[in-house]
């Protein structure tokens, strides 16, 4: 039995456009490589998500470990009344055990930075890992619909911290 390293501390700050280019570069495994982000050139030039400036600075944050190595990043979407979350870990600090850790550190950052608001997010049916980690971190399925997205119409589980 391998031994995994406990989670590290979370750091969460602004999203530079060095770590966006870099989390365009992340490739996971399989079922999970429909979370690649496009090139950064499409990003960039496109002004997708975190490839616009404004929307970066905004939404997006990095989220590194004590060392100051970008471990993942965050996005706090304003809905009203609700911060719908979206995540990303960095494939190698994937299947670690981190999740529940990572989402919970995130949550908090979201209730500190929008206090009193509801904190949400969507994950795909079929993803139970993620589904796990969110249950873990005190995150409870609320809603279930079928959505568009890149990858086609998918099924979504709306979860909400307790």
């Amino acid at each position: 039995m391998t031994l995994k390293p406990p989670p590290p501390a979370f750091l969460i700050g602004p999203m530079s456009e060095r770590d966006a280019e870099e989390i365009c570069s992340w490739r996971y495994p399989q079922p999970y490589e429909t979370y690649r982000w496009p090139s950064w050139e499409t990003m960039k030039t496109g002004e997708k998500e975190f490839g616009d400036p404004r929307i970066r600075e905004e939404q997006y944050a990095s989220v590194r470990d004590r060392e100051g190595r970008l471990i993942g990043y965050a996005q706090f979407f304003p809905l009203v009344g609700v911060v719908r979350l979206g995540v990303g870990l960095r494939p190698d600090c994937c299947d670690l055990g981190w999740g529940p850790a990572f989402i919970q550190a995130v949550a908090e950052e979201a209730a500190r930075r929008s206090p009193g608001a509801e904190i949400d997010l969507e994950v795909e049916t079929w993803n139970r890992r993620a589904i796990r980690a969110y249950e873990k971190a005190g995150f409870a399925a609320t809603d279930r619909y079928d959505l568009k997205a890149a990858h086609g119409i998918v099924s979504i589980l709306c979860m909400v911290k307790r």
